[in-house]
């Protein structure tokens, strides 16, 4: 009966398709619902607030900068006389920095910031990355928005939406520095609707400069804070200036020039010019702080720094005599001696060089790697420009030396790892925006660069009115030529090398200008006079293609 009884309940089951599980739910579901009672829940007690925290939101920071001087009294201008020609022997008054002029001051909409922070907090939400605008800094050009962001998102997630901003807020260019430095934020650089010019006078009049310890200071110009930025060249001890043309890098050599004429006086400061274009440096002529006229002609280049390269010698040949290591050392042991050397400093600048590597680059080279290699214990220091940044231009070699750049706007990511070995400077703005690389940081600072124009040519009459007639060195007037070394007479015969190139050919069975080049290490000219000289004395015989000459006679 059992037995039967089971098979039942088996065949019940499956024919209504159940088990026992649902059974048990359909019939509790047939039970009548007890309703729940009422249970008082009591509402939680406010959080207590901690001391220095703000339950609120924080409101964003906007650093409005203070410019600096204060603009002058509307008094009327009156420009200042010119000074009368000193007397022989009497210091010679600087100039009045009355000469240069004053910009306006563009005053930063912090409405219109406000509504840029949002925007950027809701594109970057869009793409689901969670940061928040805490700080805005206004720049003169660029404006700076500082970036907390949220818990665990990655920097690099912000860097990849630098095109997206842009077109968010329709920007022409965004610049990301990833993190700011001594922050533990991301900076998204923003153009400004309006350009703030940075004056020359204004830098130079500021704190930063006023107080300065610099011995030859630079003023820059202003960072995206609006601090004054200043450099100090003996420090660098050499700049590299690059930039495409019409990225500002001719006012930033004006501005350098004329504070150097502004704070020294020629018995402090000597200059040597090099301007291969001819019409950017020119106007400087005549000036008592040259060192010689503005050498424009090429083949002049290369005899103008082998001056400079035995002034270096001859001071390193004072600083062995009094046992003395770099010029401040010798200052400090004859600054009780009126009758010793007054040693000036003397920065050279050259204004084109991709000029100069066109016409003899391996000498150029040379002779730039010697003197940054060696000069800044002298008180020589380069200041070298150009505005084609290639490699074929700033070699290697001249790049080690000069640890100090600034890079304008440039027009490719290429060029720019050419200047700063980063990309960055593509995206500039122009009209004086550019990047600073210290010798002692690894990322660049970003300038709004000082501004002059007109304002040269009364520096410059201010020192023609002065002393208007300049004095040269006799030996800086008769600057040798490309193709003629110092010490080399027109006679090839006279040569000191003469006997040194007889025992190379001799050595090597064979004779070339090429050769001679390699193993004496002069130039081409030289070496070919030697090798016409050595030909008309019998001692090789005429040229035979591309093979070398052959070697007559075997001893003298």
């Amino acid at each position: 009966g059992l037995v039967l009884f089971g098979a039942g309940i088996v065949s019940v089951f499956l024919l209504a398709d159940t088990d026992l599980l649902s059974l048990e739910r359909d019939v509790r579901r047939l039970w009548p619902r007890r309703k729940p009672k009422a249970v008082a829940v009591k509402a939680p007690k406010p959080a207590a607030v901690l001391p220095g925290s703000n339950p609120v939101p924080i409101a964003r920071v906007i650093n409005i900068p203070k410019r600096q001087p204060a603009q002058p009294s509307p008094e009327p201008k009156a420009t200042p006389p010119l000074p009368t020609p000193v007397v022989t022997g009497a210091p010679l008054p600087l100039p009045d920095i009355r000469h240069l002029a004053y910009y306006d001051a563009v005053a930063p909409n912090t409405v219109d910031l406000e509504a840029k922070a949002r925007a950027i907090e809701e594109t970057l939400a869009s793409f689901k990355v969670e940061a928040t605008v805490r700080e805005i800094n206004p720049g003169p050009a660029v404006t700076q928005f500082a970036l907390e962001p949220g818990n665990g998102v990655k920097v690099r997630r912000i860097t990849e939406l630098q095109n997206d901003l842009a077109l968010a807020l329709a920007a022409e260019s965004i610049r990301v520095e990833a993190p700011i430095p001594g922050m533990a934020r991301v900076g998204l650089e923003i153009p400004n609707p309006e350009i703030a010019t940075v004056g020359l006078r204004e830098v130079i009049e500021s704190p930063a400069f006023s107080k300065s310890k610099a011995k030859l200071p630079l003023p820059l110009g202003r960072d995206v804070n609006g601090r004054y930025v200043v450099g100090d060249l003996t420090k660098m001890p050499h700049l590299l200036i690059a930039g495409a043309t019409g990225a500002g890098k001719s006012v930033c050599l004006n501005g350098i020039i004329s504070t150097f004429l502004i704070r020294f006086r020629p018995d402090e400061l000597r200059l040597l010019m090099i301007d291969p274009k001819m019409v950017e440096l020119t106007m400087y002529n005549a000036v008592p702080h040259l060192q010689c006229p503005v050498v424009t002609e090429m083949d002049k280049v290369v005899g103008a720094l082998r001056m400079v390269l035995r002034e270096m010698n001859r001071r390193y040949e004072l600083f062995k005599q009094l046992g003395v290591r770099n010029i401040d050392g010798y200052r400090m042991k004859t600054v009780d001696e009126p009758e010793a050397e007054k040693i000036p400093y003397l920065v050279v600048i050259i204004d084109e060089l991709a000029d100069l590597m066109m016409t003899t680059p391996d000498e150029v080279e040379t002779l730039l790697a010697r003197l940054t290699q060696m000069a800044r214990a002298t008180g020589i220091h380069l200041i070298i420009a150009t505005q084609r940044p290639s490699v074929n231009v700033l070699t290697g070699l001249i790049k080690a030396n000069v640890p100090a750049r600034i890079a304008f706007a440039v027009s490719s990511m290429i060029d720019s790892r050419v200047v700063l070995d980063m990309p960055g400077a593509e995206r500039l703005l122009g009209k004086g925006d550019m990047l600073y690389l210290p010798p002692d940081a690894a990322k660049p600072v970003r300038i709004q660069g000082a501004f002059i124009d007109d304002d040269v040519k009364a520096v410059v009459d201010h020192w023609h009115a002065v002393s208007p007639i300049p004095q040269y060195a006799p030996e800086w007037m008769e600057l040798p030529s490309s193709a003629t070394e110092p010490g080399e007479e027109d006679d090839a015969e006279d040569d000191p090398l003469m006997a040194q190139a007889l025992d190379v050919v001799r050595q090597q069975g064979t004779a070339s200008a090429s050769m001679l080049q390699r193993r004496l290490r002069i130039g081409y000219n030289r070496a070919a006079r030697l090798i016409e000289h050595m030909e008309d004395d019998g001692v090789i015989g005429p040229s035979d293609g591309v093979r070398g000459r052959t070697v007559l006679l075997s001893d003298d």
